[in-house]
């Protein structure tokens, strides 16, 4: 029997497949908002929902955009959700240098469309709200960064995200709308995009092995961030939207890492030592035993403004919501090496 009806914005994207899962096994329905120009063709876009075996009876796609107001008004009315999961975002900090309004009408208008429309059709009473805040708002807040550390964003995408966080408190406070926010660090998986950093490096190792000659490109090096596993992190989304009263909970693993010590970790999964040579724009990572240059920098990565160090302090959340990370960091980077694997061996195969 179906327990409760959810509605997922951006559930085409790594943690909107990942917590259309959880909520399928929770018993749920679940209607995804898909936005209609996002890939090229419809089965990209549903690729990780396929892998994660998501489509089925009691998972519906609806195609839209939370950027538009009437549209995102229209799905939640005939859908009459329980619980809105607002995932949808352009989420890439360095993309959104390039496409700052962007950034701001699907980050911050997305959120304002969905608590509008929940006000004026007369659904605060029965509707929950999750909006997706990212670690990213707190900028160069020194380390480490909970609930009430200052933020001071480093990008249009933090401070779009900034918007749409307090947007959410001000529709909670000034209507009684049931919103919490969820102020996620870093969190990686096999479903990560490849434009990521983290994907870009896992991809590369596991193309090593058959072969692949040409160096990997990153920006900087030392940046450090706190990376946890959006498995775990969905479901703190889930615990999160259980709770008595509505809250905002920052979800990390409280441990962090420079970008230099994943890729050292990345490489060393399958038996390579980089050994660092240089400095700054010129600094290469050579394999120890061949000599052979395996990461190169490259200037384009390095954004117009840097955040140094991100480091979360989820006390609040392991306090109140019982909740605290599973997945280890070595667990998430061998499950994200051996599904690229995977993938390459397909792709090798004529079957990706």
């Amino acid at each position: 029997m179906v327990q409760k009806k959810a509605l997922i914005t951006g559930v085409a994207g790594q943690d909107g497949a990942y917590l259309a899962r959880f909520l399928l096994d929770k018993g749920y329905e679940v209607h995804g908002l898909v936005r209609w120009d996002s890939y090229v063709a419809k089965r990209d876009g549903l690729r990780r929902l396929n892998l994660l075996e998501v489509l089925g009876p009691y998972f519906s796609i609806h195609y839209g955009d939370v950027s538009d107001a009437h549209n995102i008004a229209s799905v939640i009315k005939s859908t009459k959700p329980d619980e809105i999961y607002n995932l949808a975002a352009l989420s890439h900090v360095q993309v959104s240098f390039d496409v700052p309004a962007s950034s701001f009408d699907i980050n911050a208008h997305g959120i304002l469309n969905i608590l509008e429309a929940v006000r004026c059709l007369d659904m605060e009473e029965r509707v929950r709200i999750y909006q997706a805040s990212s670690s990213e708002m707190f900028g160069k807040v020194p380390a480490p960064q909970n609930e009430m550390s200052a933020m001071q964003p480093c990008s249009p995408y933090g401070v779009s995200k900034l918007a749409g966080y307090h947007l959410a408190r001000l529709y909670r406070e000034s209507y009684g709308l049931w919103v919490c926010n969820g102020i996620l660090f870093n969190h990686e998986s096999p479903l990560r995009g490849e434009d990521f950093v983290t994907h870009k490096v896992t991809r590369y190792v596991a193309e090593l092995e058959h072969g692949y000659q040409k160096p990997l490109s990153l920006g900087n090096l030392e940046a450090i961030r706190d990376w946890g596993d959006a498995r775990d992190y969905v479901r703190g989304m889930w615990m999160m939207m259980q709770a008595e009263e509505p809250d905002d909970f920052v979800l990390a693993s409280g441990q962090a890492l420079s970008v230099r010590a994943f890729v050292d970790a990345a490489f060393s999964s399958l038996g390579y030592q980089i050994e660092w040579r240089g400095s700054g724009l010129d600094e290469l990572g050579v394999d120890a035993e061949t000599g052979n240059v395996l990461v190169k920098i490259d200037e384009a990565f390095y954004r117009p403004l840097e955040l140094d160090h991100l480091l979360g302090d989820a006390s609040k959340a392991k306090d109140i919501l019982a909740w605290k990370p599973e997945i280890g960091f070595e667990q998430m980077l061998r499950d994200m090496i051996e599904h690229d694997r995977k993938i390459i061996s397909l792709e090798g195969n004529g079957d990706g």
